[in-house]
């Protein structure tokens, strides 16, 4: 009888890193969080190789499949902690961005499955929706995932997750156009809207501005434009973002487009360091903007660095 091959530890660790970007995009959209991710999934590589120190694999039929059940169940675990966290935090709380390459590049570059994280806007509706919803949500409609795995994923029957699945989306789709502007207009607008907001033209930022835009500033406390809460309308929009470009922090601040949760975007640095991140949501046709997110906090930034993708 002819010996069976046992897969060793070292393949066991070319099976995680293939996966790991498949797993980064899962996790990250679940918690909106690169820290976190970069966490679960130290946890998720733990469990990895803890479960046969000699052999993970063994036994294994489907090295993907279990991985993933695997980090998204360590993702759920630490949506408590989380919360927790979110209670004391000062002012909104937005996710932390994702850059890809620059504004003119395509992100053919990038981890092709990390380019799977959803828009900036998406996020924060997913902030709305309970943990296991939102990664029902993300498994299905991001990444395509049958129900039937779904449910073997987060220990639910069928039913169950698909009635998850009903509730995510009619959530999602109450609060999300179904229809976006093609890129180059949304391009051209958010480029209009930044050339505004950075010179406090408050002509041309009534023009740009939808009437029932809402601007979320997030600087965690530590760092400037920053509001205790969104401030929702044009006419306290416009003053915000005047009264910031009036009085800004550091006058050396130079911009950068970048593309951001999928978005194009603006990446204000200080020297080499990151100062804030601005992402905009556009109407459904591209020609104004409806949402403003202003990423300052210094420690959701970590991972912006100036050199282009």
């Amino acid at each position: 009888m002819s010996e069976i091959a046992v897969p060793d530890a070292d393949e066991a660790t070319g099976v995680f890193v293939e996966q790991r970007e498949l797993l980064f995009g899962v996790v990250y959209n679940m918690l909106g969080s690169v820290a976190d991710t970069e966490d679960v999934l130290q946890e998720t590589w733990l469990s990895w190789t803890a479960r046969n120190q000699d052999s993970p694999l063994d036994g294994v039929a489907n090295p993907r499949a279990y991985l993933v059940r695997v980090a998204v169940n360590h993702a759920l675990a630490r949506q408590a902690a989380i919360s927790r966290r979110r209670e004391t935090y000062v002012g909104p709380w937005l996710p932390e961005p994702l850059l890809g390459d620059g504004g003119d590049g395509d992100g053919a570059d990038e981890p092709a499955l990390r380019t799977e994280s959803v828009s900036m806007a998406m996020l924060v509706v997913l902030e709305s929706l309970t943990p296991l919803e939102r990664a029902v949500f993300v498994l299905h409609e991001v990444f395509g995932y049958p129900h039937t795995e779904i449910a073997d994923i987060i220990d639910r029957t069928p039913a169950a997750v698909r009635q998850l699945a009903h509730r995510a989306r009619g959530h999602v789709q109450a609060r999300r156009p179904l229809y976006e502007a093609h890129p180059r207009v949304r391009r051209e607008a958010t480029e209009r809207f930044v050339r505004a907001a950075l010179g406090g033209d408050i002509a041309a930022l009534l023009e740009i501005l939808a009437p029932d835009v809402t601007v979320w500033t997030d600087g965690g406390g530590k760092r400037r434009p920053a509001g205790l809460r969104p401030v929702h309308g044009r006419d306290k929009a416009v003053r915000l973002l005047a009264s910031y470009a009036s009085r800004r922090g550091p006058r050396d601040l130079e911009l950068r487009y970048r593309r951001v949760n999928g978005d194009d975007a603006a990446v204000l640095f200080q020297g080499d360091s990151p100062y804030a991140v601005m992402v905009m949501d556009l109407t459904p046709e591209g020609d104004q903007v409806s949402g403003v997110y202003i990423v300052s906090n210094p420690e959701k930034l970590t991972h912006v660095h100036k050199e282009e993708a």
